[in-house]
């Protein structure tokens, strides 16, 4: 029994040592990929349209406001109150829509790069099965420390798979 104990204790440093770990660099393949740039010149096609939309907004409340303090002290009590508040509601549309745009932009992104990511990982996948690796780490992900002579670097297969 002992025997049998002492051989299994000896066995298993030899079956960790078969154990094949691997690394890639997350950043450096997403940045390589079309989709990305893709993603990219998009997302900024749409937040540069909201910034002329906003633009827009704003110089026309700014004419507005021009055209009031102008014509302020001329003005009825009741056409001064209407037009204040016709500039307090534009101004207020101005923050809602400048809110929804950021909320918009940030799920738009949010939506083009879990695409980039799962394709990532399906291709990751794919290398860790033939590849026989127990893991496969992304070291952008902040891990303190990879022995880079435990595992291998796997970013150079990972581009060759998705075609970089």
């Amino acid at each position: 029994m002992k025997k049998l104990l002492l051989l299994a204790l000896l066995a298993l440093p030899m079956s960790l040592m078969a154990q094949k770990f691997g690394h890639f660099n997350s950043a450096d393949i997403i940045q390589a990929l079309p989709e990305y740039k893709t993603a990219q010149a998009e997302l900024q096609k749409l937040q540069t349209q909201y910034e002329t939309d906003l633009k827009n907004m704003q110089d026309e409340l700014k004419r507005k406001a021009a055209a009031y303090d102008s014509a302020h002290d001329s003005l009825p009590e009741n056409i001064r109150t209407r037009r204040e508040q016709e500039l307090q509601d534009l101004s207020n549309r101005i923050q809602t829509t400048y809110n929804d745009n950021q909320q918009t932009l940030q799920k738009t992104s949010n939506e083009k790069m879990q695409v980039i990511a799962d394709k990532v990982k399906v291709a990751v996948k794919a290398i860790g099965e033939a590849g026989g690796y127990v893991y496969i780490m992304d070291t952008t992900a902040g891990i303190p420390y990879i022995s880079t002579t435990l595992s291998k670097d796997v970013t150079e297969e990972l581009k060759k798979k998705l075609g970089l």
